[in-house]
């Protein structure tokens, strides 16, 4: 996609991913055999719902069909959310992973190597991070700055026991508020 096109579909298509209080993460033109594929990538702190992208496609659909900006050709639109396998580069995407497990590529400076911890706090400098211990030894903490991070992504987790320990704790701290309440 040319700087060109690439600029002039970000001109039309901005404004109508931030009316939805949405940001526009991704504009992407790929070949697809005698057609293009649009791909136009969106994401918020509270996630993006289907009915979103849905309406989202129909807006820019029609803004598209009113512009030349994708020429006379056949092109198919996609209006997605990032998927899990999104690397993490802007500070937003950090903020939105507190909480969750990554898998970091250190720089040279940093020691070179791969780091996979819990994310527990980010500022604009760096994030907070909890290692998880091996063999039975405790998680420590660790402080990593952005420069630090060649790249990262979310590791995807399918039996995270520490979310079942914490619903089990609330079970309990409910349990015991309605004992107070009724004694």
């Amino acid at each position: 996609m040319s700087t060109t096109q690439s600029e002039r579909l970000r001109g039309l298509l901005e404004p109508l991913v931030a009316a939805r209080d949405l940001d526009l993460e991704e504009i992407e033109v790929t070949p697809a055999g005698k057609r293009r594929v649009l791909r136009i990538v969106v994401d918020s702190d509270e996630g993006v719902q289907l009915d979103e992208c849905a309406e989202l496609s129909r807006e820019a659909s029609q803004v598209l069909d009113d512009s030349d900006v994708m020429g006379g050709a056949p092109y198919t639109l996609e209006v997605t959310s990032p998927g899990a396998d999104r690397p993490l580069t802007e500070l937003r995407h950090y903020r939105r992973a507190v909480g969750r497990l990554i898998k970091a590529q250190l720089t040279a400076e940093a020691g070179a190597g791969e780091l996979v911890a819990r994310i527990i706090a980010v500022d604009e400098s760096g994030l907070d991070l909890e290692v998880p211990g091996v063999k039975g030894r405790k998680p420590t903490a660790r402080r990593v700055s952005f420069d630090e991070i060649a790249k990262a992504r979310v590791e995807l987790e399918f039996n995270r026991k520490s979310d079942k320990r914490d619903a089990q704790q609330d079970e309990k701290i409910d349990e015991n508020d309605e004992n107070k309440e009724e004694a």
